[in-house]
């Protein structure tokens, strides 16, 4: 399927595919050591890819939900952890700006500072009590409306992945006053903000999705960025797609190292490479029909998004399959790879065994499965009626 459509599509391509080894063996690297990719990051900001989805009035690329998606795949590819981290901040800021919620001096402020200085941004939205927001959960987190207009923060936050290096968060907390669910921008070098490494996962060690802790922290009133969040209308929300986009690219590296061993090994029962046994090659035929099916999804569903602009509201049930195709077939794919190789794929030193923790988080990332099966079981039984 030919991806690259544009001269800029094959420019950032070709730059991440430089840098390929290189984030690859950081990604290996923190994960190995349960620590943090800083160089990826680092690098990342310095070919511009944080400012990829901010607008193009305040200096960034606008890229669409299609080059997105490339992008994150290419890079998931190379370390599914740096990917995901900066998909979070890359959809976010997508999301942003085509629903444009915020006072539009404090977007601007975020926007300029993720161009200029390759500025980062992520939600940290759960809590232990109440498990994925998307569950509905309501925040423990308060926010306490000062009386010169400020707001006093206090709470903790789970899973805000990319915390060692963000910038901004976005808190989701509870009005103690009015029980309104709100967003707060809090930028990180406020008082009172800190990071607890509470971060153990086997699964995306390289995140950094420690606890956020926030005790009496102040922030001006004009930083309250969306008010009553719990009362928003439910959207389809493109951009994430952001997430089976990094699996995919998993499952494409997973594919990768399964080839080269097939095509390399040969052991001395056999004339030639295992790449000749006619089971070997059937396996590796159903991953490359599992890769293709789900690309065609996801790419489909991405380009529906960019173009079809009228559909969009009608779009929630087609980017709930997507995510959910595409991710449990990345970890098909990664299992089949991994037979490929046999057991030599369970070895520390293998970028397979990484690649199988790692994919599986895809399950636990929004929309979770059961929640799309009952989506599309009640939109076909409501059909009937």
């Amino acid at each position: 399927m030919p991806l690259l459509k544009t001269e800029r599509q094959k420019e950032i391509y070709k730059l991440l595919d430089e840098r390929e080894g290189a984030f690859k063996q950081c990604g290996a690297k923190a994960d190995a050591e349960n620590s943090f990719p800083y160089e990826n990051i680092e690098e990342l900001k310095k070919i511009g890819f944080t400012s990829l989805t901010v607008p193009k009035e305040f200096g960034g690329e606008e890229i669409p939900l299609y080059e997105m998606v490339l992008y994150l795949e290419k890079l998931g590819q190379a370390d599914g952890s740096t990917a995901l981290g900066l998909g979070w901040h890359l959809g976010i800021m997508m999301d942003l700006a085509e629903r444009r919620p915020w006072q539009a001096d404090v977007y601007k402020e975020v926007c300029e500072h993720a161009v200029k200085e390759g500025a980062l941004l992520n939600r940290a939205a759960t809590e232990p009590k109440t498990g994925s927001p998307t569950r509905g959960g309501k925040p423990e987190t308060t926010a306490v409306k000062q009386s010169d207009g400020s707001w006093k923060i206090t709470g903790r936050k789970t899973f805000t992945t990319m915390s060692p290096v963000l910038d901004y968060f976005l808190v989701a907390a509870t009005d103690d006053e009015t029980a309104d669910v709100n967003e707060y921008l809090i930028p990180r070098n406020t008082n009172g903000v800190s990071i607890e490494e509470t971060w153990d996962s086997v699964a995306m060690q390289g995140t950094g999705s420690h606890d956020l802790v926030m005790q009496d922290v102040i922030i001006p009133a004009h930083y309250l960025v969306e008010a009553k969040r719990n009362e928003r209308k439910a959207r389809p929300s493109g951009w994430l797609l952001h997430i089976p986009s990094v699996y995919s690219g998993i499952a494409r590296a997973a594919r990768n190292e399964a080839l080269k061993f097939a095509t390399t090994y040969s052991p001395n029962s056999i004339v030639g490479t295992i790449s000749e046994i006619p089971n070997v090659r059937r396996l590796i035929g159903e991953i490359e029909m599992k890769l293709h099916q789900s690309r065609q999804i996801l790419y489909t569903t991405a380009r529906a998004w960019d173009e079809e602009l009228e559909n969009r509201n009608q779009m929630t049930a087609q980017l709930q399959v997507a995510k959910y195709t595409v991710t449990n077939t990345a970890i098909e794919v990664v299992d089949l790879a991994m037979r490929i190789v046999g057991a030599r794929s369970l070895s520390a030193k293998n970028p397979l065994q990484r690649y199988y923790r790692d994919v599986r988080a895809g399950l636990h990332n929004p929309p979770m499965d059961d929640a799309v099966i009952a989506l599309l079981a009640e939109q076909a039984i409501q059909s009937f009626k």
